[in-house]
């Protein structure tokens, strides 16, 4: 397995992409936050030689094609072939209230988003008219000076993030990788995930290695007490606010806890956001987070993940110092692997989500 974490900041991209290529973190990822998904890996790019760069995600609906394609082409130009385009299609009030874009029949526009950077891609490449015609964007016309002609490095890769099963599946068949959403829990990843994997690669008449696997998980992880209690309570507020979301709904009602959403979700709509944490009890943190020494997170992610993703993002929702940080790559680089786990049918004693939960 290959492990990757987020980069953080924006002026310190630099620095930050050195310090985790130096602690031989494998890949680093930026994510949609206070700052654009895209200009951190500019930097990062020449600042690094061999950290794999990556957004995780890139909100998909509100960007054009074209764009989206240009980024990419550019990144995978300055990162010397160590870019991939994450693609994720959000929740819809985000991207609609938020972004302001549309959001309905989100697996289909993401279907047609994929192809339409292929065909684009394809143009590029080989110089092949572009006449790509969908129902949601057309893309025919690409005069020379729009054109970057052929990659030196290889033409970027395209994953997916995904939770539900309707859009794992759809990474599966379409994509080059799948960003499994880190809001999960080992039994959740079993139960929809993988099977949702084998169906679309099934679809596509694809095999299990046509696509890399990328495993997410929020790490809570400290060497003393004092960072423990940090990263415990940053891992409670992220946590609540994802729980309270009704697209998540799923990865609860696997574990049981399905009560818990509609309870949250009323707290942040009278704006009792200081309240969300204490709901997140210690059984909950440590079947939705990793949560411990950096020996203890690193046992925790390989029985998670170990014989079953190719790559593991963490995710540390706080200043996780950079010594902690290095014992758990260390940690992971000598954690053992598990018996690999073969899936078996999704869950029957868990309700059926609802069509936008499934996506």
């Amino acid at each position: 397995m290959r492990f990757d974490t987020q980069l953080a900041g924006l002026e310190d991209a630099p620095a930050h992409a050195r310090r985790l290529e130096a602690m031989g973190v494998d890949g680093a990822f930026t994510f949609e936050g206070p700052h654009d998904v895209f200009t951190p890996l500019i930097l990062a790019a020449a600042a690094s030689s061999t950290l794999e760069l990556a957004t995780n995600v890139a909100i998909a609906f509100p960007r054009n094609p074209v764009q989206l394609a240009h980024q990419a082409w550019d990144l995978q130009l300055l990162s010397q072939g160590r870019f991939t385009l994450g693609l994720g299609s959000q929740i819809r009030a985000q991207v609609e209230k938020r972004y302001g874009a549309e959001f309905d029949r989100p697996v289909a526009r993401m279907r047609e988003l994929v192809g339409a950077l292929r065909a684009i891609f394809a143009t590029w490449e080989t110089g092949e008219r572009l006449d790509f015609r969908g129902e949601f964007t057309s893309h025919t016309l690409m005069p020379p000076m729009f054109n970057p002609g052929p990659h030196p490095h290889g033409l970027p890769p395209i994953a997916l993030g995904a939770l539900g099963p309707q859009m794992v599946s759809l990474a599966a068949e379409v994509a080059d990788g799948l960003l499994v959403m880190p809001f999960n829990s080992a039994a959740h990843f079993r139960a929809r995930t993988l099977p949702a994997v084998a169906e679309g690669l099934a679809r596509a008449g694809r095999a299990r290695g046509d696509i890399t696997v990328s495993g997410e998980v929020i790490v809570c992880c400290g060497r003393d007490e004092a960072e423990l209690e940090t990263a415990r309570l940053a891992g409670r507020w992220l946590l609540s606010f994802y729980a309270s979301t009704p697209a998540y709904r799923p990865v609860l009602e696997v574990e049981g806890w399905e009560d818990l959403q509609p309870e949250l979700n009323a707290l942040t709509k009278s704006g009792r956001w200081d309240e969300m944490p204490d709901r997140i009890d210690d059984t909950m943190l440590s079947t939705l987070a990793a949560v411990g020494t950096p020996t203890e997170v690193a046992a925790d992610i390989v029985a998670r993940f170990g014989g079953l993703a190719d790559r593991v993002g963490f995710y540390t929702p706080y200043l996780v110092a950079d010594d902690t940080l290095g014992e758990l790559v260390d940690a992971l680089r000598h954690a053992d692997r598990p018996e690999a786990y073969a899936p078996g049918p999704p869950s029957t004693t868990a309700p059926t989500p609802s069509t936008e939960e499934q996506q």
